[in-house]
C-alpha cells in the first residue's frame, strides 16, 4: 500500500520516517514544499498519481499563541485544508489518519483523565480550529481515525523538551508552571502506533476518535524536574514551582488534559509506556546524536 505523510518535517512526521523503516508499505514524504494541502487540486492530483491508499496527515498550524492573532491561516490549514485530504481519500475510498489536540476540551473540566466522547469546548483559536478539522473529516464521510495527542516532544524540532535541557544547562533559576497537568508523549511511540496500526491492517473496521498519550500523570513541573535530573543539571539550576498567572498568556490553556487511553489499547492491542521510561529514551537518543 502507499501511505502519505502530510508535515512531514515536523516532530512526528520525523518519527514517522524513522518508525516506518523496514515497514511492508511504500511511505512517501511529503511537506509544504513539495504539497500544499491548502491546495484542493494538489492533494486530489497527488493521490490520484501516487495511488495512495492512507494519508497520515501530520500537518497543523501548531503555534497556539500566535494562533490567536492569525486565526484565519489558523483555520486554513487546521480545517480547510484537512477537508482537502478528507474529500481526496473519501473520492479514493481510502483511509485518513489525522493527528489532533487536548486543546480541543479547552478549559476547566475537572480532573478525571479525558475519554474521546467528552464534550469538547475548546478556549482558544488553535483548539477551536483543530476541531473543526476534526467535524470537517466527519462531514465528508471518508473513512477515518482521528488520534487526540498532548504534549508531544522529540530529537525532533523546536519542543518543550529541548527547551528545559538547554534551559535548566544555562539558567541559575528557573521557574515552571505546576498548576497545569497532563502527560508528556513522546512522538517516536505515537509514531510507532501508528505504523503498526498500518502495517497490521488494523485500522479496518476500528474507525473513530482515539486517545493516545504515554501513561502516567505530571505538572509542567514535574515534568522539568526529570529532565534536569536525567541530564544532570538539577543540582546547578534551581529549578522552582509556580503559577500559571506568573506567565500571561492569550490563552486559557487546560488545567487538566490527561487523556483517557483505554479505547486505543483495547481497540489495537497495544501496550504504551509510561512518560519517564519514553523520556530517557529521548534523553538517550539526542545525547547519542550529539557525540
Amino acid at each position: 500500500m502507499n501511505i502519505l505523510v502530510t508535515g512531514s518535517n515536523g516532530q512526528l512526521g520525523t518519527s514517522i520516517r524513522v518508525a516506518s523503516t523496514g515497514a511492508p508499505d511504500n511511505y512517501i514524504f511529503t511537506d509544504v514544499a513539495e504539497l500544499d494541502i491548502t491546495d484542493k487540486e494538489a492533494v486530489a492530483k497527488i493521490v490520484k498519481e501516487k495511488d495512495i491508499d492512507i494519508i497520515v496527515n501530520c500537518a497543523a498550524y501548531t503555534n497556539v499563541e500566535r494562533a490567536e492573532d492569525d486565526a484565519e491561516f489558523a483555520e486554513i490549514l487546521n480545517a480547510k485544508a484537512v477537508r482537502n485530504l478528507a474529500e481526496a481519500m473519501a473520492a479514493k475510498d481510502g483511509l485518513l489518519i489525522h493527528i489532533s489536540t487536548d486543546y480541543v476540551f479547552g478549559g476547566n473540566q475537572g480532573n478525571t483523565p479525558r475519554g474521546e466522547s467528552e464534550p469538547t469546548n475548546p478556549t482558544g483559536i488553535y483548539g477551536l480550529t483543530k476541531l473543526h478539522g476534526e467535524e470537517a473529516i466527519k462531514q465528508t464521510g471518508v473513512k477515518n481515525i482521528i488520534l487526540r495527542t498532548a504534549w508531544l516532544y522529540s530529537e525532533y524540532g523546536n519542543n518543550f523538551l529541548k527547551t528545559m535541557m538547554r534551559l535548566t544547562s544555562e539558567k541559575p533559576q528557573l521557574n515552571v508552571i505546576f498548576d497545569q497537568t497532563g502527560t508528556p508523549t513522546y512522538a517516536g511511540d505515537l509514531a510507532g502506533a501508528i505504523v503498526d496500526i498500518i502495517s497490521n491492517r488494523k485500522y479496518s473496521d476500528n474507525e473513530g476518535i482515539y486517545h493516545f498519550s504515554n501513561e502516567g500523570v505530571c505538572s509542567w513541573y514535574d515534568f522539568t524536574m526529570h529532565i534536569a535530573e536525567e541530564i544532570g543539571t538539577v543540582k546547578s539550576c534551581d529549578i522552582r514551582p509556580c503559577h500559571s498567572d506568573e506567565f500571561p498568556s492569550k490563552v486559557v490553556r487546560p488545567s487538566y488534559s490527561v487523556l483517557d487511553k483505554t479505547k486505543f489499547k483495547k481497540t489495537f492491542g497495544l501496550r504504551i509506556p509510561y512518560w519517564t521510561d519514553s523520556l530517557k529514551v529521548c534523553i538517550a537518543n539526542l545525547s547519542q546524536n550529539n557525540n
